[in-house]
């Protein structure tokens, strides 16, 4: 499951087969895996949005879930504590049911100042070192600076840029799913 917010939900996308998920999934395909990545995103979605909705999510049980968020609370400069808090229940509720969970994190836009910047930034990674999780530093990386990658918002990555977001989290959501597996083997 991609679960997360206009990144991940294909925002200003033509096609929904462009989108981040339906474009992991033809990946993984190709790289020999029998998966169906489903999208639950939606655009706009803060860290308080998606603690709210995340067992109405779980109900689709999940083997393994990809969390990407944190784009629209440093759009809205959310205090860090929160994003870090949302983000820890989050995870942690996901890992109840023993399903293994990816970070893709984000970064915070330079112009909240390099404090709040250094706060949100560090908000993924010290959650997925504490819960032990599978992380992937920047899910724009690759994409967000590179000319002709980017939707004309430079918000919002284009089929191209969601090609190379994919290309470059491949061998992580790989290893997610491998932990799917063992996990589904245990049950």
């Amino acid at each position: 499951m991609a679960f997360g917010d206009s990144l991940s939900a294909g925002y200003g996308l033509d096609d929904v087969g462009d989108a981040f998920p339906a474009q992991l999934e033809k990946a993984l395909k190709a790289k020999g895996h029998n998966v169906v990545v489903v999208p639950s995103a939606i655009s706009g979605e803060t860290t308080s949005g998606a603690r709210s909705r995340l067992e109405f999510t779980l109900g689709d049980k999940p083997d393994a879930v990809i969390v990407e968020f944190g784009g629209n609370d440093a759009l809205r400069a959310v205090d860090p504590k929160v994003t870090a808090e949302n983000m820890d229940v989050i995870v942690r509720r996901i890992q109840k049911d023993g399903t293994p969970v990816l970070i893709a994190g984000m970064m915070a836009p330079p112009n909240l100042g390099r404090d709040y910047e250094q706060r949100f930034n560090a908000v993924f990674s010290k959650v997925a070192k504490d819960t032990g999780v599978l992380f992937y530093p920047f899910f724009l990386e690759g994409a967000i600076t590179v000319a002709g990658m980017m939707q004309s918002d430079t918000i919002h990555p284009n089929p191209t840029g969601v090609k190379v977001i994919v290309a470059r989290m491949l061998p992580l959501a790989e290893k997610l799913v491998e932990q799917a597996e063992v996990h589904r083997a245990k049950k």
